[in-house]
């Protein structure tokens, strides 16, 4: 147990990537006391390439491993372990058959070397048969995109993805148990720059072929859209979790009452006072976002003398109240947070969140409204990192300006050490922006040519 909660708060404390499209060497240590890092450089030195990789390493696909060029991809974490990979590859294709050979090499600290060799090779018939049985959709010569996840896969991708699938005699490599558990030590996610679409696709299971074969491709939706919708689900889920919670503690009540502990009893006037105050005020706080339902109700006065008793039983209503309203403190801290970020940017607008609608915007006279491209990239960029990703995730942003007005960007890194405080993340950011970087520049990380 002691060992996994290890792998669990491990960080990464240094990229390092070489012959990165053939001529690139670059390092990349991390700012771990301020939590983000910027990478800068001209294009085609490797800022979006990186951040895929990054991800492509800790995720289950080796898509982006095998298709993005390099030598080797090392990460350095802050307790002197390593985790990194080589690759090499070998490509030949006949009028016959097609067949790719390419070996990737995981190691670890302490660990013995994993050799995943690809190999394959199918008949212009059977490639067809597969074609007609896996939820894919060939768009090029030798590639295909998923139906469920809209990536671009090779056919060797497919092979691996849903060989066991449709190809029984299709044998898969796994991965040993070590690479697994490294490769779910952090949570990783990558905010790309095409990010204000989403696929309406929720699940991706494989019983579900057949109906996402009918279209070929998901449909794609707005994604503030479909994060206004899945907030008003957390909220909702948050309140039954509240729901469950006070109806334990209602079962349990009479006899907490009956029998309370020496602490109850001897709580003080003063003590109760304030804290009933607080509770007023955290009532108040979360009905204003939703998290719990509009109450006029006048909120209980303590007597000014109370007896034992009294004092007791009002102790342990107190604390049972407290701990109900807790289930909300994550929620309401994000919501405060990212409501309040939100509301600083725009202009003649302003968004709130009810848990029956999701996210909703008014102009200043009350009217519903819609948001411009750089409104919805503030927001999905905002709400991605506080309430996609768990507590001590690397977060890698790839060109946070995108359609951000100059004044926006520049305020972009104060409202973002907001976040990592607040949600105790990490953040690797690539940009072209200087007003992103703004007065920031000991964050930051230039990519540099072969020659430098």
């Amino acid at each position: 147990m002691q060992e996994e909660d290890n792998k669990k708060t491990k960080r990464i404390k240094q990229i390092s990537v070489t012959k990165l499209f053939g001529m690139f060497d670059h390092t990349v240590p991390l700012n771990l006391e301020d939590r983000i890092t910027i990478i800068h450089g001209p294009n085609g030195f490797g800022k979006t390439a990186i951040l895929r990789l990054i991800k492509s390493l800790f995720s289950q696909s080796n898509t982006v491993l095998r298709e993005v060029p390099f030598d080797e991809l090392r990460i350095d974490f802050d307790d002197n372990t390593s985790f990194w990979i080589t690759k090499t590859a070998q490509t030949s294709q006949s009028v016959e058959k097609e067949e790719n050979t390419q070996i990737i090499t995981f190691n670890a600290t302490g660990r013995l070397p994993f050799l995943l060799s690809s190999k394959y090779s199918l008949s212009q018939t059977r490639r067809s048969l597969f074609e007609r049985t896996a939820p894919v959709t060939r768009v090029g010569p030798r590639t295909w995109r998923d139906d469920f996840t809209d990536e671009e896969l090779t056919m060797e991708d497919v092979v691996e993805r849903y060989g066991d699938k449709v190809l029984p005699e299709v044998i898969i490599e796994k991965e040993p148990e070590w690479l697994t558990e490294m490769r779910r030590v952090l949570p990783i996610r990558l905010i790309e720059t095409q990010r204000l679409l989403n696929s309406s696709i929720r699940s991706s299971r494989f019983p579900e072929y057949d109906k996402i074969r009918q279209t070929r491709r998901p449909a794609m939706i707005p994604t503030v859209t479909k994060f206004s919708e899945e907030i008003a689900r957390l909220i909702e889920r948050k309140i039954a979790e509240s729901a469950t919670l006070a109806q334990s503690l209602d079962r349990t009540f009479p006899a907490r009452v009956f029998r309370p502990t020496t602490e109850q009893r001897n709580v003080s006037d003063h003590e109760l006072r304030d804290r009933l105050t607080k509770l007023e005020k955290k009532r108040l706080s979360l009905m204003a976002i939703s998290l719990l339902d509009q109450d006029n109700s006048e909120a209980f006065q303590m007597d000014n003398y109370m007896d034992d008793n009294k004092r007791a039983m009002l102790s342990v209503y107190v604390e049972d109240a407290e701990r109900k309203l807790e289930v909300f403190d994550e929620m309401a801290d994000k919501i405060d947070l990212l409501t309040k970020i939100i509301n600083k940017r725009f202009l003649y607008k302003k968004m709130s969140i009810t848990r029956e609608q999701g996210f909703v915007f008014t102009t200043d006279n009350g009217m519903l409204e819609s948001l411009s491209s750089g409104e919805q990239h503030e927001l999905v960029l905002f709400y991605e990192m506080l309430f996609k990703v768990a507590s001590g995730s690397l977060i890698l942003v790839d060109e946070p300006e995108l359609s951000l007005h100059v004044v926006w960007q520049m305020e972009f890194l104060r409202d973002l050490q907001e976040i990592t405080k607040l949600a105790s993340l990490d953040v690797l950011l690539a940009t072209h922006s200087p007003q992103i970087i703004n007065d920031r520049w000991d964050l930051t990380v230039e990519l540099k040519g072969p020659n430098n």
